[in-house]
């Protein structure tokens, strides 16, 4: 996909993305605390089932099961040596799902270590990180890159820095907020919208952390400073812990759409669900914004 492509999708009208992936595949039988992508990959039929799911829905973009396949975050579990092979096999996983009916975005977060000066992570070393994982999505046949759940604009530049020097892929940067649209790490939703803007980034937005129902000055605000299409894709409530630990969420598919029709109104032109959200909540959501 060409970043003209891209352009010319966001400007037909609303684009459709799909919902969670981790709140689904835990549902589905995925323990905590082991490598998801090697899960996935023993557990093929789930995420194809769920994605063509979401293809059926209505989502016109698929984001590939990929979000923490990087060098760190694989390391953690000690499986960065199956680094190629897993970004491969995911992409390709979703590309079947998507049977050609929707984009397959290859999916980017953040390593789980901070940026000098909060961490001991240099610009050199996350740069090399991303680029490693970039390249190979760019190659499994990835239609776009999605940089997801960052938490500030620093790190989103060095993202978007790396994938562009390996591939000519449209970037959708969204970072996590609070209600208020400040960063975790510093800094608000408009600053990160013009920064991202000005380096490249197809598309900027905001995804997880809060429900729809508390972001509508943040996309307003976001929309007011945009010269990119303004992407959100947040959670379906406030999560509320029970006493196993396991998250459940507050809003049901039909407050969820309403919700996301009033955030189309304030300006977000490419919008979808994440934690909590399901083929239901898009299916609806894209129904009552067709009508």
């Amino acid at each position: 996909m060409t970043k003209e492509e891209f352009r010319k999708l966001t400007e037909s009208g609303i684009v459709i993305l799909d919902g969670a992936t981790g709140s689904n595949l835990r549902e589905a039988g995925m323990p905590v605390g082991i490598c998801p992508e090697r899960w996935i990959l023993e557990h093929p039929e789930v995420i194809e089932r769920l994605q063509q799911a979401y293809v059926e829905a209505g989502s016109q973009i698929l984001y590939a099961p990929t979000f923490s396949t990087n060098r760190i975050a694989l390391s953690m579990h000690e499986m960065q040596e199956h680094l190629t092979e897993f970004n491969r096999k995911l992409v390709e996983l979703s590309k079947k799902a998507s049977g050609g009916r929707a984009y397959v975005a290859g999916d980017m977060t953040t390593t789980g270590k901070l940026l000098e000066p909060r961490g001991d992570l240099s610009y050199q070393e996350l740069y090399e990180v991303y680029q490693e994982q970039a390249r190979v999505l760019a190659e499994s046949g990835a239609d776009l890159i999605v940089a997801e759940t960052m938490m500030n604009v620093e790190e989103t530049v060095v993202l978007l820095d790396a994938v562009q020097s390996v591939c000519e892929l449209p970037v959708m940067c969204s970072l996590t907020v609070e209600a208020d649209g400040t960063a975790l790490y510093g800094g608000t939703a408009a600053e990160a919208v013009e920064t991202l803007q000005e380096v490249g980034a197809a598309a900027v937005g905001l995804n997880c952390s809060v429900g729809p129902d508390q972001l509508e000055a943040v996309v307003a605000s976001m929309r007011s400073v945009a010269n990119v299409p303004v992407i959100a894709k947040p959670n379906a409530g406030i999560p509320v812990m029970d006493e196993k630990g396991a998250a459940h969420y507050s809003m049901t598919p039909e407050q969820f759409a309403a919700s996301m029709k009033r955030l189309v109104e304030k300006g977000a032109q490419i919008v979808g669900g994440c934690c909590g959200t399901t083929p239901e909540y898009i299916k609806v959501m894209a129904r009552a914004l067709r009508n």
